[in-house]
């Protein structure tokens, strides 16, 4: 007798190793899916976020790419870095990381960053409001970025704190008391640029109170991912409008 074969849709995600929020929050916007499909994770070295040399040499293309052909023997569709640091060392950084990557494993690649350039230039969004757990020196070029690309920064929040391991231990409460004070400026949409911060449990409540649009990183890339693999994202609710956004994408 023959065994019914599983074999759904996976992503594999390249995870700073020091996260701690991305992992469960992303395993659960995929749990609608059941065994149609399902993230899987592979780490490397990330435990500060600055703008020194010792953080920067952290996302240098070899320890990525070495975790990204572990992930490529899990046989996944795709590929994707979830974290933000082309944020602040800009677009063109994932470009040529995703290529790489696509070079030595034979998957598909995309990041976080080309995640939100899709869905931010698809909901065509001149004022954005800024949240991050990050230094000032990383915002500032976060917000530089942004200008450079006819994006205006209206309103911004930050914490000040160099992590990374501590973003994650910032409460939602405490997240959404941000996002809601950046609401305020009632911008066309609010970016929570980072994946290990707890934005995306409050990010519904706030979006239904204040009428902006919340996009949480682990969401955005979570929606694109799925989008990318042939999967609805409006199969997946309580996370806030990007499952829907993603799925509304021509």
């Amino acid at each position: 007798m023959s065994a019914d074969l599983i074999d759904g849709a996976r992503v594999g995600m390249l995870t700073p190793s020091s996260n701690t929020a991305l992992e469960p929050y992303t395993a659960a916007m995929f749990a609608p899916f059941g065994e149609e499909a399902s993230a899987h994770f592979g780490r490397f070295r990330v435990v500060e976020i600055s703008m020194s040399a010792a953080s920067q040499t952290q996302f240098q293309n070899a320890p990525i790419l070495e975790a990204a052909e572990r992930l490529a023997e899990a046989k996944p569709r795709l590929i994707a870095w979830n974290g933000t640091s082309a944020a602040w060392l800009g677009l063109d950084k994932d470009r040529a990381l995703c290529a790489e990557i696509e070079r030595v494993t034979g998957v598909p690649a995309t990041s976080t960053m080309l995640a939100y350039d899709r869905i931010l230039r698809a909901m065509g969004v001149r004022r954005l409001g800024l949240v991050t757990p990050y230094l000032g020196e990383i915002q500032s070029r976060i917000i530089g970025n942004y200008a450079a690309q006819g994006i205006e920064i209206v309103a911004e929040a930050r914490l000040e704190d160099r992590g990374n391991y501590s973003f994650a231990t910032y409460p939602p409460e405490q997240v959404g008391g941000m996002i809601e004070q950046v609401a305020e400026a009632k911008p066309d949409a609010i970016a929570i640029v980072c994946t290990n911060f707890r934005g995306a449990p409050v990010a519904e409540r706030i979006e239904r109170a204040t009428g902006v649009a919340v996009l949480d990183s682990i969401a955005v890339t979570a929606a694109h991912c799925m989008r990318e693999m042939g999967l609805n994202p409006a199969r997946v609710t309580g996370w806030g409008s990007v499952f829907q956004r993603f799925s509304d994408l021509p």
